[in-house]
This record gives C-alpha cells, sequence and structure tokens, in this order.
C-alpha cells in the first residue's frame, strides 16, 4: 500500500511576481510537505530578476537542494516538460532535468510528448519519441531518477495513447505523472483512468477542474496550464486518494492551481482526506 502526501507545483505562483526561494518558504507555511520547481534551460529575465518561480538548469542544483532544506521540504519531483516528438529540444534538455534532479535530490522528471512538429506523421513522431525517451532512460536508470510520463497532448489525451508512448522502451526509469485535471478535459474519467496506470504511477498532478470550466472545455481541448483549488471542482479528491493508496509506490499529490490563495484552499481540503 502506497503512503500518499501533499505537495504544491510551483506554478501556485506564477501569478505573484516571486522568485524561487520565497515561493518554497510560502509553500512551507501554507503546510506543503512537498515543492516541484519549475526548470528551464537558460537565462530569462524575469526570474533573473527574482519575478518569476522558475529555476535555470544552469544554475547550481544545491540552490534548489539548500532553499528545501531551510524550508523544511522535500522535493517530489521536478516539472521539466520538454516536447519528446522534438528530440533537437527534448533530447538535452531532458538529460541536463535528469542530472539537475539527481543532484538537488528530486526523484522524479515530469515531461510529455509536446507539441509535435509540423511536418512529421504519427509513426514518425513515435518513432522520434522512442529516440528520445530511449537515450533519457538510460541517463536516468543509472542515477536512480524515474521520468513520469503525463497526458497532455495530442497523442497522450487518451489511455491508449499514453500508455504507446510509455511502452515505446522498456526500461524501470518510465513511469506515470497522471494529471487528474488533464484526463478529465480531455473526455476520460480520471478515476478509471488512473485506476490503469496505478501500477505504473510515480507522481501525480492534483488538477481540480471548475464547473465553469468543464463546461467550456471538456472534450475540446488536452489540458490546461492550471486548475481551480483541489475541492472546488469536478474531482473526486477522496476516490484519488483511494486509488493511490494502493499504488506500489509511495506518491505526492502535487497540487496544480494558479493562485496562492488557491494553494491555501487546496491543502486544508486535501488534508481533511489524507
Amino acid at each position: 500500500m502506497g503512503k500518499v502526501s501533499i505537495g504544491v507545483n510551483m506554478e501556485y505562483v506564477r501569478h505573484a511576481d516571486k522568485p524561487f526561494e520565497w515561493a518554497v518558504e510560502k509553500a512551507a507555511e501554507l503546510g506543503y510537505e512537498y515543492v516541484e520547481p519549475w526548470v528551464h534551460w537558460g537565462r530569462e529575465l524575469m526570474s533573473e530578476a527574482g519575478y518569476y518561480q522558475t529555476v535555470s538548469m544552469l544554475d547550481d542544483p544545491y540552490r534548489v537542494k539548500r532553499a528545501c532544506e531551510k524550508a523544511g521540504v522535500k522535493l517530489s519531483g521536478l516539472s521539466s516538460h520538454t516536447p519528446l516528438c522534438k528530440p533537437d529540444i527534448s533530447g538535452n534538455y531532458l538529460k541536463q532535468a535528469i542530472r539537475f534532479a539527481a543532484e538537488c535530490g528530486a526523484p522524479v522528471v515530469n515531461t510529455d510528448e509536446g507539441p509535435k512538429p509540423l511536418w512529421t506523421t504519427e509513426e514518425e513522431d513515435h518513432v522520434l519519441m522512442k529516440y528520445t525517451l530511449t537515450e533519457a532512460a538510460a541517463f536516468a536508470d543509472a542515477r536512480g531518477i524515474m521520468i513520469g510520463l503525463e497526458p497532455h497532448q495530442q497523442y497522450s489525451k487518451h489511455p491508449d495513447g499514453l500508455d504507446r508512448i510509455y511502452e515505446l522502451v522498456d526500461s524501470k526509469a518510465i513511469g506515470i505523472n497522471f494529471d487528474t485535471g488533464n484526463s478529465y478535459l480531455s473526455g476520460h474519467d480520471p478515476i478509471e483512468w488512473l485506476e490503469r496506470v496505478k501500477d505504473r504511477l510515480v507522481h501525480l498532478h492534483a488538477k481540480d477542474i471548475s464547473i465553469q470550466q468543464s463546461e467550456d472545455e471538456r472534450g475540446k481541448v488536452t489540458g490546461t496550464p492550471a486548475g481551480c483549488a483541489c475541492g472546488e471542482g469536478v474531482i473526486d479528491w477522496k476516490k484519488v486518494i483511494d486509488v493511490c493508496r494502493t499504488a506500489p509506490r509511495d506518491i505526492v499529490l502535487s497540487v496544480e492551481c494558479g493562485t496562492i490563495e488557491q494553494a491555501q484552499t487546496s491543502i486544508e481540503n486535501l488534508k481533511a482526506l489524507v
């Protein structure tokens, strides 16, 4: 039986104009046990100036480690999404994220197939993804890091499509980062889908969807950047937690919401269930 813990994706301060260290301290203040940082390649103006929460992978990974140790929180994983269908982008990016995760202490790097190239066929895209994941899995396996594949884009928007990506490479380093909100918006039952992948589950994006967004977008999109506060939307969190407790691994519910206020409401509602 897996242990279920609560964390927060750093997206919750995306509109607050605050730096990474501030976001980690705030997460701890709100009562979160885990955080999931965003990482990027190169240098980016707003985060360098302290107005954005992402961390460059050109920085010292111990920056992330020290911030978490100071705040008394742990890392559930890294949000390191990169388009697997585009190996010219994702190949080195994902391998760098795995190195970064190994040094800062994050057990999982999360990604998805991303927007596809305009000129490739579906079969070609899966060959490209196999190339990227084969290279990345070798890096991850050697370092004890898991790659979490998320339902988010054109091929992973349904259970069979996500399974096909997962099965491209036979590696114990590849698992599933399930997203409750994306799976719901793509038109599927998130509880049934979660049951299907629970034995491969390594991380979970706890994303709720408001009734208004559900009415406007369900069946029309493959995902959304952030949801509403957990417990204020359509997702049955008791059932989500019950399924996660039957998974073979310990699972962190990494809350994906858009504001600090939603993060506070989310942990209050989830703690009552966990």
